[in-house]
């Protein structure tokens, strides 16, 4: 396997509902390589999407390890994983997440807000990106005035206008038809080929084959493959 990206040791993730315990994640380990594309399949309820908010710094887990690209994110300081956050990982959600007064250029220059740069530089990077993923003509386009998949291509380009390492999507193509849906894991595809690491949770088994592995979570467990 190529250098680690994402090393997973024992992850358990126990939470109270409605009075219970409930064990969401028990004891999952797991290693993703630098440049690797993967999709986390599984049923509603399976603990994919926990494993991925686990991964991407914004839930802790009960116990065990986890280090990306050889940084222990939970040993970190709430401000230091805020910025670990947005240096290395970019989010892709179901929902565009868009904010609906800002048109797409605005939208993705977001990420950039806390960065030292002149607005201009902030501003030529969020075209630069927007023009990567097909929008670079409607970059002042309100979200209202896009397509979902536009709408879709506009939250990848903000996930990516940071130039991070790794990106986590959690079923990007749930709200979008099958050609668009096809065409966002195209523009997936193609980012891994330029070298990000893509770690992907879906339910739809047609998405895997754009994806170089795939890892099947039943339970909280992953299955073997």
């Amino acid at each position: 396997m190529a250098e680690i990206m994402i090393s997973l040791k024992d992850i358990k993730k126990t939470y109270e509902s409605m009075g219970e315990k409930v064990e969401a994640v028990k004891g999952v380990s797991l290693e993703i390589g630098k440049g690797e594309s993967i999709s986390v399949m599984g049923h509603s309820g399976s603990g994919k999407s926990t494993l991925l908010s686990i991964i991407g710094a914004l839930t802790p887990a009960t116990s065990g390890i986890i280090e990306i690209d050889g940084i222990n994110i939970y040993e970190l300081s709430q401000e230091r994983r805020a910025d670990f956050r947005r240096e290395y990982l970019g989010f892709v959600f179901q929902q565009f997440q868009l904010i609906p007064y800002l048109t797409a250029i605005e939208n993705v220059m977001l990420p950039l807000t806390t960065t030292k740069r002149p607005n201009k530089e902030k501003r030529d990077m969020a075209a630069e990106v927007l023009q990567r993923v097909g929008l670079g003509n409607k970059i002042n386009r309100l979200p209202n005035q896009l397509s979902g998949g536009e709408q879709e291509r506009v939250a990848i380009a903000r996930a990516i206008v940071n130039e991070p390492p790794l990106i986590l999507a959690d079923e990007p193509t749930g709200s979008l038809d099958t050609k668009t849906g096809d065409e966002i894991m195209e523009l997936f595809q193609r980012l891994n080929e330029e070298g990000l690491t893509i770690l992907m949770v879906t339910h739809n088994p047609e998405y895997t084959s754009y994806m170089k592995r795939t890892i099947t979570m039943k339970d909280g467990l992953l299955l073997p493959n």
